[in-house]
């Protein structure tokens, strides 16, 4: 299970509650929680240059300048800190009323590449991220930053959406969409551990094109992903859709409204040595109406495991 998670934090309300759900998940499970904050003291200092022009004459002499950029870097900066540890504040009391080790981080610089650097840079297992935040704009469904630090960074990844539905007081289902390649297998893996931890039955689908061959291939991965879940004494189901991946995923979900859904960062499909998210997983972060956790680990069951199939 997850030992080091990672929120970054933007006070915007899916960023409150990614912090809520991070806190709540290493306390059932003994994990560590590092929140970041990012703010943009370089940006303000390029600003104040672009303005130097409109400063009074005798402000303009070069070493008046270089004090007054001294001053407004050093008055900037130390305010967006404080906006930063006021942020970081809230989560660390959270934290220390639920017994779980915390830990503040405060970058300066683009939002995503702080964040990218820090995970990269560090042996988080989880990081939990809003699907949007302060920037959101009306038509987002999913913001630029997470987006952006999806792509450059493989970390398991969790995408809150539905804040309503974040906390694990909340019920429903953990859904995993299994294709049978090695990812998917990660996240049906990762979905028994939490449907272990917050006692919650496990749903696994798959989807039958009907325009191509395979059912039968299909049916024996739910065979044995179900005997998977049952090795976790997990109350368990299967569903086999028909259609398009993506699509029916989705559908699927509007219908359903799990708690979570996991689904592997490749899929079958993936080429040799791909970096970026698998097509149907893109999907489901872009228009898939749940909260996502992509995960980017390979398992396949043990032989022990396909025995039990074979002798049932």
């Amino acid at each position: 299970m997850y030992k080091s998670i990672f929120v970054p934090v933007d006070n915007s309300d899916h960023s409150n509650a990614c912090e809520v759900l991070s806190i709540e998940l290493a306390a059932a499970t003994g994990a560590k929680v590092t929140g970041n904050h990012v703010y943009a003291a370089k940006l303000h200092d390029i600003r104040f240059k672009q303005m130097e022009f409109t400063l009074p004459e005798e402000y303009k002499e070069e070493t008046e300048l270089e004090k007054q950029r001294r001053i407004h870097d050093a008055l900037i900066t130390r305010g967006l800190q404080l906006i930063s540890d006021s942020y970081l504040d809230r989560m660390d009391t959270m934290a220390q009323d639920k017994g779980v080790t915390f830990e503040r981080h405060m970058s300066d610089g683009r939002n995503f590449e702080a964040l990218v650097e820090d995970i990269n840079e560090n042996d988080y297992d989880l990081v939990i991220m809003g699907a949007v935040g302060q920037g959101a704009v009306r038509q987002s469904t999913v913001g630029s930053v997470v987006e952006r630090t999806l792509r450059r960074t493989n970390t398991d990844t969790m995408i809150v959406r539905d804040i309503d539905n974040a906390t694990l007081e909340q019920k429903g289902a953990i859904v995993v969409a299994l294709d049978g390649s090695t990812w998917s297998w990660g996240a049906m893996q990762t979905a028994c551990e939490l449907a272990k931890t917050n006692k919650r039955p496990l749903e696994i689908v798959a989807v039958h094109n009907p325009d191509q061959s395979g059912e039968e291939l299909i049916e024996a991965h739910l065979s044995l992903a179900r005997q998977v879940a049952r090795n976790h004494e997990l109350k368990v189901s299967t569903t086999l859709l028909d259609g398009s991946a993506a699509t029916a995923l989705v559908e699927h979900l509007e219908n359903s409204r799990p708690w979570l859904v996991l689904a592997g960062r490749h899929g079958l499909d993936t080429a040799e040595q791909e970096s970026n998210i698998g097509s149907v997983t893109e999907h489901l972060l872009r228009f898939g109406p749940s909260n996502l956790l992509i995960i980017s680990r390979e398992w396949t069951p043990s032989e022990a495991t396909r025995q039990q199939i074979a002798t049932s």
